[in-house]
């Protein structure tokens, strides 16, 4: 009788050590996706934020997304690497067209808490600032993110048309 029940004590301990276990995994895994969201929404802010800088020509709103060192690569152009670069090359493009984009997300991956990136379509309007001319703009773009001071930032930003 007293092995009988001290089988069923041990045999009881054990499903409680395993079910407070698989609770306590369940439990970080919840907590887990909760920040996941949070980041990707975080991310998907950055994305409408560059988005409203581009359709203001905004040099100095697409200067406060990029990571200090953060890199451009636009198509048929050099590579503007650090923010003064970055900044003459937004001067440039901006001097040069209006645009008028929307943005969509195709993808975030979410790599570490410091590194994400990210695939997305743009599309809309550019107007020749030259000659006044407007036609449609389309582009696909690959962004590596960085957080920086707490907030994802665009570390590398390449795209074509």
């Amino acid at each position: 009788m007293k092995k009988s029940f001290l089988l069923l004590s041990l045999s009881l301990l054990i499903s409680i050590n395993f079910a407070s276990a698989q609770y306590q995994k369940k439990e970080q895994l919840n907590k887990k996706g909760a920040k996941m969201e949070t980041e990707k929404t975080a991310i998907e802010k950055l994305f409408f934020d560059y988005q409203d800088a581009l359709n203001t020509s905004n040099v100095n709103k697409v200067l406060s997304l990029y990571t200090k060192d953060g890199v451009f690569m636009p198509t048929g152009g050099p590579s503007a690497i650090g923010r003064e670069q970055v900044k003459g090359s937004y001067e440039f493009v901006f001097k040069a067209i209006e645009l008028k984009l929307k943005f969509q997300i195709d993808e975030i991956v979410i790599i570490d808490e410091k590194y994400a990136f990210a695939r997305t379509i743009s599309r809309g309007t550019q107007v020749l600032r030259e000659t006044g001319v407007k036609e449609p703009e389309e582009g696909r773009e690959l962004f590596i993110l960085q957080k920086e001071d707490g907030q994802w930032k665009i570390a590398r930003y390449i795209f074509n048309k």
